[in-house]
């Protein structure tokens, strides 16, 4: 039994968890062949829960272990489909991640890929007690 078809309802994998989600596409092969799955994966995007807190000021800093990811060529950046994530993730809000981080974050950029140990040390920043 063939379950490919000529229609295909569009979705995104969250840049953040990994989630696919719906976009309320449909795709059509022009042919009208039966060449598509009942879903198709065309690219990434924000889930509602990470939109939202992106929609609300934060960014996403995602743990990446370097030597599982891929190699950006020509020092260009990681690329979603290269990151090999650690699955620990921290939002920060993006006037803190330039305060901390002393660089400017793109406001359309919802995530950033970090090394392990960042969070962490964030974390462990956040619990000292304020002199």
């Amino acid at each position: 039994m063939n379950d490919k078809s000529h229609v295909s309802l569009e979705q995104h994998v969250c840049l953040v968890c990994g989630v696919r989600f719906e976009t309320g596409t449909i795709l059509l092969d022009r042919r009208l062949r039966a060449s598509m799955e009942h879903y198709t994966a065309t690219g990434w995007g924000l889930c509602a829960e990470h939109q939202k807190l992106f929609d609300d000021g934060f960014v996403a800093l995602i743990e990446c272990d370097p030597q599982r990811s891929g190699s950006p060529a020509g020092g260009a950046k990681l690329k979603p489909e290269q990151a090999y994530r650690t699955d620990r993730v921290a939002h920060l809000r993006c006037d803190v991640f330039v305060r901390v981080f002393n660089m400017p974050i793109a406001t359309d950029l919802p995530c950033v890929f970090v090394e392990p140990g960042v969070i962490e040390r964030l974390q462990s920043m956040m619990a000292r007690p304020a002199n």
